[in-house]
């Protein structure tokens, strides 16, 4: 082997392949990018639904029944954002609300479910229900030891 051999360099194969990985890296990004948009993956990124522990309780005192629900954990969930569908299993007796203010840890509202045309129920699922995101959170279905009332003639709770 000659000694100008050695430092003799030939270099034009490498601009070539360079090139093309390149452009097939170029390729892969752009299909990337272009089938996120087709598929609309980014679109439900912003609306994703909190991360909450939620408990119901049903409380009879005097002539009120209420609805409790207490955050025991979790994220902090916007004011106006919560639905709750409190309704009988063995009708089709329902009331709807939005809870007001925002709940974090340790929180609890509570809403009386009677009023004037009451139906006394011992079948009852709750749901909880974050509309931005339009998952539910909550969906409990309990069968309590005594009766609560259902009001279903008013437009829906009120919490406080």
């Amino acid at each position: 082997m000659k000694p100008s051999n050695l430092f003799d360099s030939d270099d034009r194969a490498v601009s070539p392949v360079i090139g093309v990985i390149l452009m097939v890296a170029i390729t892969v990004i752009l299909a990337a990018v272009i089938g996120t948009f087709v598929l609309g993956l980014g679109d439900s990124l912003g609306d994703s639904q909190p991360t909450a522990q939620l408990d119901v309780n049903f409380e009879t005192a005097g002539s009120s029944n209420n609805v409790v629900i207490e955050h025991s954990g979790g994220d902090r969930i916007a004011s106006d954002t919560l639905e709750v569908v409190v309704s009988d299993l063995d009708s089709n007796a329902e009331v709807n609300a939005t809870v007001p203010g925002a709940l974090s840890v340790g929180d609890s509202v509570s809403a009386d479910t009677s009023g004037s045309s009451n139906t006394s129920v011992t079948n009852v699922r709750v749901r909880i229900i974050h509309q931005p995101s339009d998952s539910i959170l909550l969906d409990q279905e309990r069968e309590l030891t005594t009766a609560v009332e259902i009001d279903d003639s008013v437009s829906g709770l009120t919490f406080s």
